[in-house]
């Protein structure tokens, strides 16, 4: 396993350096820079003074040096400062945390004690009208893009009915939200789970002995709907931890996805690329987590350890 573990984690060092490569190239195919929209409430600027500002920021220099500098800085611990505020890029990033933090922490819980009773429950009533319900309900949730969702509940449990606040002061909003998308998505993949268990020849000798559903459900087709869980969360967690851009800025939600989304339309590249750099060591240590997790649960489940 310490093998397996080292192994992924070496595979982090092409991923990291392709995706910032890449992504610190296609910002240079825009027409402006922060530099232009630093100055472009000032109106009428002298090119000199752009000018000199470019230089100041090294916007002036060739692409490769500019990826060559950032790059140095972060393989020494120094992500720059910020193009705009000029605060330091891993101050203005680790105060952006919290709120991305607490956000996932709340959708997760609300998910996961939301979607595994409803998709057992639509399981264990197959094709009877709790199952169609659910199902319908699963297919809406799963249908409506999150942005189209985030209005409906601020005109419904904000404007219509005052049971919650707009933006930015509540993260039960924002959370549900998140939550009817991934609800929907997990209820399905949990109800197809256990419907495969449940037709599994271990499950009838259990009944055969006269084993009641409850005790079959939480001892046997549970830990296998586990699985499932932990695979979705993988993809959840990955996305949630990289901030999910527009659900937090509908809802001026302070976490990473508004200030990634605030730092693009300044043209703030530092702030840019230290998002990109997080997201793609998330999502290599959270599938790191969910393989070790697939092997501790079943440890059928192989680990892809060569020797």
């Amino acid at each position: 396993m310490k093998k397996y573990f080292l192994s992924r984690l070496i595979q982090l060092v092409p991923i990291f350096f392709g995706i910032t490569f890449l992504t610190f190239g296609m910002m240079q195919f825009t027409s402006d820079d922060a530099v232009d929209i630093i100055y472009e409430q000032a109106g009428s600027v002298a090119e000199e003074i752009k000018a000199a500002k470019r230089a100041e920021l090294g916007l002036d220099q060739p692409f490769l040096i500019q990826y060559g500098r950032w790059l140095g800085g972060v393989l020494t611990g120094d992500m720059g400062r910020s193009f705009i505020s000029g605060k330091l890029v891993f101050e203005t990033f680790t105060e952006k945390l919290p709120a991305t933090f607490e956000l996932m922490f709340v959708s997760i819980l609300l998910t996961i004690f939301i979607a595994t009773p409803l998709g057992i429950l639509s399981a264990v009533n197959q094709n009877r009208p709790l199952d169609y319900l659910i199902r319908g309900l699963s297919f809406v949730g799963n249908s409506m893009p999150n942005f189209f969702c985030g209005l409906l509940l601020i005109y419904f449990l904000a404007l219509k009915l005052n049971l919650l606040p707009i933006i930015g002061q509540s993260v039960v909003m924002p959370a549900l939200t998140l939550t009817i998308a991934m609800g929907a998505k997990y209820t399905r993949q949990i109800r197809a789970v256990v419907l495969e268990e449940l037709d599994k020849p271990y499950v009838t000798g259990a009944r055969s002995r006269g084993v009641d559903e409850l005790t079959i459900l939480t001892k046997s087709v549970l830990r296998s709907t586990l699985i499932v869980i932990i695979t979705l969360l993988a993809l959840s967690i990955g996305s949630l931890l990289g901030g999910t851009a527009i659900v937090e800025t509908i809802f001026m939600w302070d976490g990473v996805g508004k200030m990634a989304v605030d730092a693009i339309l300044m043209r703030d590249y530092p702030l840019i690329q230290a998002y990109v750099v997080w997201m793609a060591i998330i999502y290599v240590l959270v599938n790191l987590a969910a393989d070790l997790l697939y092997h501790w649960l079943d440890p059928r489940v192989q680990l892809g350890i060569r020797n």
